[in-house]
C-alpha cells in the first residue's frame, strides 16, 4: 500500500501475478482498445453488465466526470451519459473525500446487493441512478488525476480478497488511461469554436436541421462542420466524433 496526499491506496503499478490466480496480470495498455479489453475482462470476472471509466475534473469544485470509455466504445452508452449528469455529485464528493470503493442498490433483494453487504472495505452510498446497482473504485494517477473505475448489474459477484485485487488493477488500468488520454490531447487537430457547438449539439441528441436552426445556418453548413469535425479527430462517423471529442473533454 502506499499513501499519496493523505490518501491510501493500492499502489498503481501493481500487478495480480501470485496474489489470485483466478485474476490474469494485467499488461500496461498501449491503446485505448486495449484499456477497454482490461476493463471489459475485469467486468466479465465479477459478472458485471456494465462497466465504464471517468475522469474527474478538469476542477474539482465543478465536480465534473468525464466519460473515458465503456461497455460501448468508440460510443458512449446513455447510462454513461446520465450518470456524468446526473450523479457527478454523488460520485465526486465520494471519490475525493475516501478512496474506499463505493457500492449502491437500488433493489436490496438484489445478487448484487447481498454480496456488497459482506464487504467490510466497500461504503455503501445512495443510488447512483434510480434502478441500477453498481461497485465503484476511486482511483488515482500521476499529476493529481483522479478518477472512477465503474462496474454495474444486478448480479455483480465479488468477495473481499477479489475487491483488493480489482482496487489495484483499476490503479493500473487508470494510469494507462490517463497517460493515453493526456497523449490523445496533445495530437488533437485543432477544432473550430463552430465545429465544437456542432459537436455539442450532436451530443444532446439535436439533428443536423434542429443545429442549422439553433445556429443560423444551413442544414448543409452544419453538416459541414460535422464532417470536418469527424475527419479532424480521425472518427468513423459523427457519433464517434462526439464520443471522442467527450473523452477529450472538447465538449461537456
Amino acid at each position: 500500500m502506499t499513501a499519496t496526499a493523505g490518501r491510501t491506496h493500492p499502489s498503481s503499478d501493481y500487478r495480480t501475478t501470485g496474489t489470485n490466480p483466478a485474476l490474469p496480470e494485467i499488461q500496461p495498455a498501449v491503446s485505448m482498445p486495449d484499456a477497454v479489453r482490461h476493463c471489459r475482462r475485469i467486468a466479465v470476472e465479477v459478472n458485471a453488465a456494465e462497466y465504464a471509466v471517468f475522469l474527474i475534473g478538469p476542477s474539482v469544485d465543478r465536480g465534473r466526470l468525464v466519460p473515458c470509455f465503456d461497455a460501448e466504445y468508440p460510443s458512449i452508452a446513455a447510462t454513461t451519459k446520465l450518470l456524468s449528469i446526473r450523479s457527478s455529485e454523488i460520485v465526486v464528493k465520494h471519490a475525493l473525500v475516501c478512496p474506499a470503493p463505493f457500492w449502491w442498490s437500488s433493489n436490496n433483494a438484489s445478487a448484487s446487493a447481498a454480496g456488497f453487504r459482506h464487504l467490510a472495505w466497500a461504503v455503501e452510498t445512495e443510488p447512483c441512478l434510480p434502478g441500477t446497482s453498481g461497485l465503484a473504485f476511486p482511483v488515482q494517477a500521476e499529476h493529481g488525476q483522479f478518477g472512477i473505475v465503474l462496474f454495474m448489474g444486478s448480479a455483480i459477484v465479488i468477495d473481499e480478497p477479489s475487491l483488493c485485487d480489482v482496487h489495484a488493477r483499476s490503479f493500473a488500468l487508470f494510469g494507462a488511461v490517463a497517460r493515453l488520454r493526456s497523449s490523445e490531447r496533445r495530437a488533437a487537430p485543432s477544432i473550430s469554436k463552430r465545429e465544437l457547438e456542432c459537436l455539442r449539439l450532436t451530443a444532446n441528441g439535436h439533428t443536423s436541421e434542429d443545429i442549422a436552426r439553433l445556429l443560423g445556418l444551413s442544414v448543409h453548413t452544419a453538416n459541414q462542420y460535422l464532417s470536418n469535425a469527424t475527419q479532424k479527430l480521425n472518427a468513423v462517423n459523427r457519433m464517434h466524433a462526439v464520443a471522442k471529442a467527450l473523452r477529450l473533454s472538447l465538449i461537456e
